[in-house]
């Protein structure tokens, strides 16, 4: 947009490019949520969340970390001034970022997981399923993590 730009040109550019970047986080949240639930098939996240107040409060409150995280990310990362108006509010290089690290966060996430679990016999991972408190703080913790990975996405320099 160059030094011509004015006040409201660029407010109105922030809040569309966050908008659209909140609304692509919430849609990669649920699904990574939703892959979780085959990649994981001893934890039914999506059914036992729903069963209990707390637990509840434990998936929106990682939620709103996660979304918190992403408009810090959108907010703090780098903008393709000069570009044209599509390109700055959504940058094609970014998105493959987000797309990338969506990918990996459930790769590493699910790999690490199953490590770990076989690495301490002791500690039966799957027992996470049988209280839906265990499966909110669990999945509270995965939308903190990909919260993380998605403002690594959007701040990191390209």
């Amino acid at each position: 947009m160059g030094t011509e730009a004015t006040y409201f040109q660029v407010i109105s550019l922030w809040v569309a490019r966050t908008a659209i970047l909140v609304f692509v986080a919430s849609l990669l949240g649920w699904l990574g949520i939703s892959v979780l639930d085959v990649l994981t098939p001893g934890i039914r996240q999506r059914q036992r969340v729903g069963e209990h107040p707390v637990s509840v409060g434990l998936y929106v409150g990682g939620f709103m970390i996660m979304i918190g995280l992403v408009i810090h990310g959108v907010v703090t990362g780098p903008v393709l001034v000069g570009s044209g108006l599509l390109r700055s509010v959504v940058d094609p290089v970014r998105l493959g970022l987000i797309a990338i690290g969506f990918v990996v966060s459930l790769f590493l996430g699910i790999v690490i997981l199953h490590m770990v679990d076989k690495l301490t016999p002791r500690i039966r991972f799957s027992s996470v399923d049988e209280d839906p408190l265990a499966v909110g703080v669990y999945v509270f913790g995965y939308l903190v993590f990909f919260g993380l990975i998605l403002h690594g996405a959007l701040t990191m320099p390209l």
